[in-house]
């Protein structure tokens, strides 16, 4: 009987694995996160189903035992389908070619995270296993004398499989012959309809950004600078003559803070952000409102990358990482403008100083100072993080030991990083929501904590005689995980909303504040892109160019994210849909981004 089994084993019977195996390996792949057969059409199936066959083919070329190309192939994508599951659940969106450039930033948080798997997800995880002791005894091999075969074989397998993944860089066939879907802006419903594996070979041709039609590079510096020289021109504000009396400009972007009220009703045994909401409801001196950011549960970077420079991640590949794709060399920005104006430039942020590749961006953009987590002596945490209460006391020390002239700094704090789903003895949670999950009230109860610690913070630069302009945003809302009960409070699913309540799943408050009489608002509807030229007009401050178009831009396109665009009207639309009026920002951008010279 063994030697029954041991034959059929080494016999080409085994060679139908290399047929089933890719196709198990693809279905047992997406089923980690979606039923492919429900969100697959036919098209997308095939096309991955020829993409995971090709793969199995070289690998068998290349190691000529065919349980070894199975078995290589089969926890690859067991492994990479497992990372995709976790991070799909911890930030709303699958991993995308530019993670990559991520993975120590992400590994730095990795240990603050939940990684349970639901009873789908165990199951795929037992389907590979049985797969891969099926593959183990698949011991068909190839003669070693065949390597002349095999060879060119293996060079022509690499070129079908790079023309194959070239295919999904012309929108003529994606579009048109293929009709696959292409919405950049919604990764997660391209990896859901078209494979996780093709989603991502798809996504590639995003590494890099494309000139816009009609781009020139001498016409756009041109054009910015006249738009300086007007600015310039203009009456300065009083008291801000040559430089002097500009006010100190504090801007701190509070990690996951948000205001699930925004979401739908939902019952507290107390207010979570009271002083916040204070500040809304019409505070003096205030400018306050709802800020439209472009990320969701993750990737702090690309918000504080839309407020300091005034880009849109609307040009830019959903899910890029500026910080590490872009910026490579001296990139204009709130700060650099700022210094131009004798401003002393700090950024600050309690963690690590290589996250998303801050300690070069910073100085990129015209930070002259840096303060990283060996900066804070003694710090009191909450959880596993340096606290709002002890960040904001460090902006104090660093204001009161600043220079003379004008303060900037830039602070990006780390107490409410996700996940809320573990007990500290350091943390007891406050803040319970009726009907709630404990997940949602940690998540409250840290917000709270914010709030106490920025009231404060406040009412210490109340105090304070020089003039002092303080931004205050979130800036991203947490992972569908947290907010669920609400939305299932008020009828609602996370994987079920129209897209204008997606919209709010991208809403951060914000406010600008300040300790002398300036002209208040309340309700204001912006997005990050904006804010900076927002601080500015606010202080007093001259605007270079791009701002000043910012500004004026706002006026007709008001909210411009990557998720979607509000025209003046209240037209609810997208960056693609509005290239025509949107051409001169995204030239502008380009070359503020790419072509950019300090010299």
């Amino acid at each position: 009987m063994k030697k029954v089994i041991r034959k059929i084993q080494e016999s080409h019977i085994s060679l139908i694995m290399l047929f089933i195996a890719p196709a198990a390996t693809f279905y047992l792949l997406e089923w980690y996160t979606h039923d492919p057969f429900e969100t697959m059409k036919a098209t997308p199936q095939i096309l991955n189903l020829v993409m995971f066959e090709l793969l199995a083919l070289l690998l068998f070329m290349a190691f000529g035992r065919l349980h070894a190309a199975l078995m290589t192939e089969t926890l690859f994508f067991g492994i990479y389908g497992l990372a995709n599951y976790f991070v799909l659940n911890f930030r709303s969106v699958p991993i995308q070619p530019w993670d990559l450039l991520s993975i120590g930033t992400a590994a730095s948080v990795a240990g603050n995270y939940d990684y349970t798997l639901d009873k789908q997800a165990l199951l795929v995880v037992l389907g590979f296993v049985l797969l891969l002791i099926l593959e183990f005894f698949c011991r068909f091999t190839l003669k070693k004398g065949t390597w002349k075969l095999r060879l060119p074989l293996a060079a022509t397998l690499v070129v079908l499989l790079g023309a194959f993944g070239m295919m999904f860089h012309s929108d003529e066939i994606v579009e048109q012959k293929l009709r696959l879907y292409n919405k950049l802006f919604t990764p997660t419903t391209i990896s859901f309809k078209n494979g996780t594996a093709l989603a991502f070979v798809m996504e590639l041709r995003y590494l890099s950004v494309e000139k816009p039609a009609g781009y020139d590079a001498d016409t756009a510096a041109q054009e910015l600078a006249a738009l300086e020289e007007e600015s310039m021109s203009l009456p300065a504000s009083a008291g801000n003559d040559a430089g002097e009396g500009y006010p100190n400009i504090i801007v701190i972007m509070d990690e996951a803070f948000s205001d699930p009220a925004i979401l739908g009703d939902f019952t507290v045994n107390e207010d979570y952000m009271p002083f916040v909401h204070s500040l809304q409801d019409g505070a003096e001196n205030t400018v306050s409102g709802w800020l439209n950011v472009s990320v969701l549960g993750g990737n702090t970077a690309n918000t504080e990358f839309e407020y300091l420079t005034g880009n849109t991640m609307a040009f830019l590949p959903q899910g890029s990482i500026p910080y590490q794709q872009y910026i490579k060399g001296s990139s204009p920005s709130l700060a650099s403008h700022l210094a131009g104006l004798g401003y002393q430039t700090v950024a600050m942020h309690p963690y690590n100083a290589s996250g998303w590749d801050r300690d070069t961006v910073y100085p990129a953009m015209g930070f002259s100072e840096m303060y990283f987590l060996p900066d804070f002596k003694n710090p009191v945490k909450v959880r596993n993080y340096v606290s709002d209460q002890s960040d904001f006391d460090k902006i104090i020390e660093l204001y009161e030991q600043k220079e003379e002239g004008p303060l900037f700094l830039f602070n990006v704090t780390m107490q409410n990083h996700s996940s809320y789903t573990e007990s500290f003895d350091n943390f007891t949670p406050e803040i319970e929501v009726d009907g709630g999950s404990q997940t949602l009230n940690n998540y409250l109860s840290l917000i709270s904590l914010s709030d106490s610690a920025l009231q404060e913070f406040i009412s210490y630069f109340e105090g304070q005689e020089e003039k002092t302009i303080i931004v205050f945003f979130g800036d991203h809302q947490p992972t569908n995980s947290v907010i669920e009960p609400i939305l299932k409070m008020n009828g609602k699913r996370s994987s079920a909303l129209s897209e204008e309540e997606q919209a709010d799943r991208y809403k951060v408050p914000f406010f600008i504040w300040a300790n002398y009489d300036i002209e208040e608002e309340t309700g204001v509807e912006t997005s990050a892109n904006y804010l900076a030229a927002k601080t500015l007009t606010a202080a007093g401050v001259p605007l270079d160019g791009y701002f000043t178009y910012l500004s004026g831009l706002s006026e007709t396109v008001p909210v411009i994210s990557a998720n979607h665009v509000t025209l003046s009207d209240g037209t609810f639309t997208n960056a693609d849909d509005q290239s025509e009026l949107l051409s001169d920002y995204q030239g502008y951008q380009y070359y503020r981004l790419f072509d950019y010279s300090a010299d």
